[in-house]
C-alpha cells in the first residue's frame, strides 16, 4: 500500500511536470494505462480531485496546485536522504565537476581542492572557475557554489559560510583624494563597479541591509571579475565595494583600509553549495560538500 501510494505521488508530479500521463509513464517505465490507474488511485484515496483531464492538457484544480507544491518537497526530501544514506556505504571516486565564481575559486577553493584530493585520492575535481550563472543539469555540473541570496526552488542548498561586504581602498589613494566618511562623499571618489552585480554596480551602489538606500557612483573601472577590482584597489586605482572574504588578507596586512561611511553595507546572503533537486547526489559530491561546510565555516572566522 504504501508503495502504491509513493507511486501514485511520483506519476502526479511528473505528469504536470511533463505535460502528460505519457510522458509521466515512460519516465516511469510503466504503460499510460497503469500511470492513470495510479492517480486515480491516489485521487481516491485522498477524496478530490487533483487534475482535469482533456485530450490535450492536464490541469490543476486549487487542491491539485496545494498539493503538488507539498509533494515536490517530499520527493525532493526523499530523494536527499536515500542519496545520504547510500553515500555513507558508496565509494568515494570518480570526476567531480565544480561550479564556482572565479574570485572565489582562486582565493579560496585551489589549496582546497588539494586537501580534499588527499583525503579522496580516487577523486578528480574538475573546476569551472566562471561569474555567469551555470545551468547544472544542461552544462552536467556537479556541485555550484553560489554567492547571495538563492531563489531556484530547483535547488537543494547547503550554507557553508556567512558572507559580510566591505568598502575600502589603499592607504595611497585615500593620502591622495581624501578619506569619504558618507554615502555623499562617495560621489567625488573613483568606484570601482562590479557590473555583474545588482549591488555594487556601474552606475549606483546600494547600502543598509536590505540594499534600498542607493547612491550614484563613477569611477574609471568596471569589471566582471572581483579579484581584478580588488587588485586594481591595491594599486591605488579606487575605491573597491565587495565580500569580506576578497579583501580580507589585504586588510589585515594594512594594504587596504576599511571605510566607515556611517551606514549599514547591504546584506549580500551566504556562500552556498547547490546541487539539482532531480539529480541525487552521488558519493564524491556529498564528500566534497562536507568538507567544503567544515573548511568555510573554520575561513570565515577571520572575515
Amino acid at each position: 500500500m504504501a508503495t502504491d501510494r509513493l507511486t501514485g505521488i511520483e506519476v502526479f508530479v511528473r505528469a504536470i511536470r511533463l505535460g502528460g500521463l505519457s510522458a509521466a509513464a515512460r519516465e516511469l517505465h510503466m504503460s499510460p494505462a497503469m500511470a492513470a490507474r495510479h492517480l486515480n488511485a491516489l485521487e481516491q484515496r485522498l477524496g478530490t480531485t487533483l487534475v482535469n483531464r482533456t485530450t490535450r492538457k492536464l490541469a490543476l484544480t486549487e487542491a491539485g496546485a496545494a498539493y503538488l507544491e507539498k509533494m515536490e518537497r517530499l520527493l525532493g526530501d526523499l530523494g536527499e536522504a536515500e542519496a545520504e544514506a547510500r553515500a555513507q556505504s558508496a565509494s568515494v571516486e570518480g570526476l567531480l565537476r565544480v561550479s564556482a565564481p572565479a574570485a572565489f575559486g582562486v582565493a579560496h577553493l585551489a589549496g582546497l581542492v588539494h586537501d580534499f584530493h588527499r583525503l579522496h585520492p580516487a577523486v578528480t575535481v574538475e573546476l569551472g572557475l566562471n561569474d555567469r550563472y551555470v545551468d547544472l543539469l544542461e552544462e552536467r555540473w556537479d556541485v555550484a557554489i553560489r554567492i547571495g541570496r538563492l531563489a531556484d526552488s530547483n535547488l537543494v542548498a547547503r550554507k557553508l559560510a556567512d558572507v559580510s561586504m566591505c568598502v575600502c581602498a589603499s592607504p595611497a589613494y585615500l593620502d591622495r583624494n581624501g578619506v569619504p566618511v558618507s554615502l555623499a562623499d562617495l560621489e567625488r571618489h573613483d568606484c570601482l563597479a562590479y557590473t555583474l552585480s545588482l549591488e555594487t554596480g556601474r552606475s549606483h551602489w546600494n547600502f543598509g541591509r536590505d540594499g534600498a538606500r542607493q547612491v550614484a557612483v563613477h569611477g574609471s573601472l568596471h569589471a566582471n571579475n572581483g579579484e581584478l577590482l580588488v587588485r586594481s584597489a591595491l594599486t591605488g586605482q579606487g575605491i573597491v565595494y565587495g565580500p569580506r572574504f576578497l579583501v580580507a588578507d589585504a586588510l589585515a596586512q594594512g594594504l587596504l583600509v576599511e571605510l566607515d561611511l556611517g551606514v549599514e553595507l547591504v546584506e549580500l546572503g551566504g556562500i552556498h553549495a547547490v546541487t539539482h533537486r532531480t539529480r541525487r547526489p552521488a558519493a564524491k559530491t556529498r564528500a566534497w560538500i562536507d568538507f567544503l561546510s567544515q573548511r568555510m565555516k573554520t575561513a570565515a572566522r577571520n572575515w
